[in-house]
């Protein structure tokens, strides 16, 4: 499964501190909602589902989390996220569920779509079934 992307982030570093910026073409989408996740309890896991027609970029802010993407055919790859200046591209129809929250990790999204609930395959034999129409 290669259609994720690991996409490195512009960094201005300086002696007070650094900066990232995600601007002009850096994300192959116009950004039209940005969300994160933050105090997630040790042992807990976020998404678990899929999407039909948007994408995401995934950021570890802070802390570090593992990414678990799983594609139409059923390969799955982990992804550790633990950099502020590398994100992970997720395309539509990739399963993905975020585990291994560090303490004080903060997950920034990037979506290329407002939320919309028709969007979202939230069972994963519906998610490999829709796959095999």
């Amino acid at each position: 499964m290669d259609n994720f992307k690991i996409i490195e982030i512009p960094k201005i570093e300086d002696h007070r501190g650094n900066l990232s910026v995600i601007e002009g073409n850096l994300l192959p989408f116009a950004l039209k909602r940005v969300y994160y996740l933050y105090d997630v309890p040790s042992g807990a896991y976020r998404g678990g589902h899929a999407h039909i027609d948007q994408l995401e970029f995934l950021i570890a802010i802070s802390g570090s989390f593992d990414v678990v993407l799983t594609g139409p055919n059923g390969e799955k790859k982990r992804i550790t996220l633990n950099r502020p200046d590398k994100g992970l591209l997720i395309p539509n129809m990739v399963w993905r569920e975020l585990e291994g929250f560090s303490s004080g990790a903060v997950c920034l999204v990037a979506a290329s779509d407002i939320y919309k609930e028709a969007d979202y395959i939230r069972d994963f034999k519906q998610f490999i079934n829709y796959n095999s129409i």
